[in-house]
């Protein structure tokens, strides 16, 4: 399947006069054909008009019809076979094996929100009958969310597929009954042509209306900036760099009408080592760790960058371990030259600071963009003398917080910003050591862990990929899971409207899906 550098805008493809830009390959610095058109301005307002005209016909569709959507572009995705998986390694340097299970991903998330419109509980659809005898009179009210309009998705630069063109944040949007305009990653252009291809095929062979996708390219923040300012965009999803998703917060606050951000921007995710647990198993601890932390070079917005544990015999068991396993750790291919240079910047900050200790560096690197693992150590009490100290390093670097006692552990945990994850090593003696670290937990994370490694995140119901600031620009939400879609979604409550007028799902007798119905649940 050829590809051609073209923009995807209300079912067209166009292409513009002028300098494009190319790919360049990770792992040799070569740039890949072909060029790719680079939007204009006029582009993004175009596709914009596009999916505000697409959103009253597509919102209104029935869930079933929506659902036959998300279902073909999985299909579409799936049929495109190795031909998205060898360009998407040529702009990545990601290996066979992770991008086959990492479109295994993408497409289960658009068949899992497929299953969640059929299911119809995300509507929270609920019924309080009029109570006229009572004083003063209680009117007939229902309540159903409906979608909040046109989004902006940012495809991510590390998961060419999950977490960009079709990925979690475009599945749940289009889910909702949202058009989505997705700005494209200007590192995986043609990965990103070719899954917005799928989705025009599957646009056209269930009938969708033109507008409810398109595909925005060009590097530089222009584009962006204009896809979050146009009025006619009413949310923005976004997984990134913290500069980056703090910019488009401000860009969308400054709008004379403001919409919400959802940016997954910075996260460290603590691990503690309590101390039962590292007595016990210190060295497969280590192993466990270490493999996490140079899992894809590191770069994985849930990398265990921070380590706390109390001083003894058995974090010394642990440091030496972990300091084996990153000493031969081989170097990795990073996924863009720009984030090569900031991972080594970032490890040569840490390397200069007086207050880190450096255990361990990993292999030479036998190519250009490759990203060495770094171990490093920190005092409880220099950790929390400076905060920049807890900045992240996206890459396979990670620190070790040595504590005097339980309750330095505490101070550090408490004086830590919002995560993604955090994670205990806990034992059957450390039980009440986790129970009073709980709470402090659950006010720091949004998912916590117990005898795993944060890496790897699950696609269910119950998952929550999110945190508090900064990991997340909301920390009420997620980005990965069925509970996505309430990020694209506004209540809306009906007040004594004729049956005729009330939306199908809040019609008396209606059993098509869950319900409250004065106050009490029923199917």
């Amino acid at each position: 399947m050829a590809l051609t550098g073209e923009l995807f805008i209300a079912s067209e493809r166009v292409k513009r006069d002028g300098e494009g830009f190319r790919a360049v390959s990770p792992a040799t610095g070569a740039e890949i054909e072909p060029s790719f058109t680079v939007a204009t301005t006029e582009d993004v307002e175009t596709a914009a008009i596009a999916a505000e005209a697409a959103f009253p016909v597509y919102a209104a569709l029935p869930r079933e019809k929506r659902a036959e959507f998300l279902e073909t572009i999985a299909d579409e995705i799936d049929a495109l076979g190795e031909t998205l998986t060898e360009r998407a390694m040529a702009e990545t340097g990601l290996p066979h094996a992770r991008l086959t299970g990492e479109r295994g991903r993408t497409v289960g998330q658009l068949r899992m929100f497929a299953r969640e419109l059929r299911l119809g509980d995300y509507l929270r659809a609920r019924i309080d009958h009029a109570l006229p005898e009572r004083t003063p009179p209680r009117a007939d009210l229902r309540l159903r969310m409906v979608p909040l309009g046109p989004v902006t998705v940012f495809g991510a630069s590390n998961f060419p597929l999950a977490f960009s063109t079709a990925g979690g944040d475009t599945a749940s949007a289009l889910a909702a009954g949202c058009p989505v305009i997705v700005k494209g990653h200007s590192a995986h252009p043609g990965t990103a042509e070719l899954v917005a291809g799928a989705i025009n095929r599957a646009a056209e062979k269930t009938g969708m209306p033109k507008g409810v996708f398109s595909l925005i390219n060009g590097p530089g923040n222009s584009v962006g900036s204009a896809l979050v300012t146009d009025p006619r965009i009413k949310a923005v999803g976004f997984t990134g760099s913290f500069g980056g998703g703090t910019q488009l917060m401000k860009l969308a606050a400054s709008r004379p009408v403001p919409i919400p951000v959802y940016a997954e921007m910075s996260s460290i995710n603590p691990v503690i080592l309590l101390p039962a647990a590292l007595e016990a198993r210190a060295e497969a601890i280590a192993q466990g760790f270490v493999a996490s932390l140079t899992m894809g070079a590191g770069q994985f917005c849930t990398n265990p960058g921070l380590v706390l544990a109390i001083e003894g015999p058995a974090l010394d068991r642990f440091l030496t371990a972990a300091s084996d396993l990153v000493g031969v750790a081989p170097a990795a291919t990073m996924l863009t030259p720009g984030i090569h240079r900031a991972y080594e910047s970032g490890v040569a900050r840490m390397a200069s600071a007086p207050a880190f200790t450096q255990l361990a560096q990993g292999a030479e690197p036998g190519g250009p963009h490759c990203g060495r693992a770094a171990l490093f150590s920190i005092s409880a009490k220099d950790f929390i003398a400076d905060p920049e100290h807890a900045e992240e390093v996206f890459g396979a670097t990670s620190m070790i917080v040595r504590c005097a006692d339980i309750d330095e552990l505490n101070t550090v945990l408490a004086s830590i910003e919002g995560q993604l994850t955090a994670t205990l090593q806990v034992d059957d003696g450390d039980t009440d050591l986790a129970r009073q670290l709980l709470p402090v937990l659950e006010r720091k994370v949004g998912r916590i862990l117990a005898n795993g490694w944060p890496t790897g995140v699950e696609v269910t119901d119950a998952i929550v990929h999110g945190g508090p600031f900064p990991s997340t620009s909301d920390g009420r939400s997620t980005s990965v899971g069925t509970l996505a879609i309430d990020r694209f979604l506004r209540p809306v409550s009906y007040q004594d409207l004729p049956e005729a007028l009330l939306p199908e799902e809040l019609r008396e007798g209606y059993s098509g899906i869950p319900r409250r119905v004065d106050g009490k649940p029923t199917l």
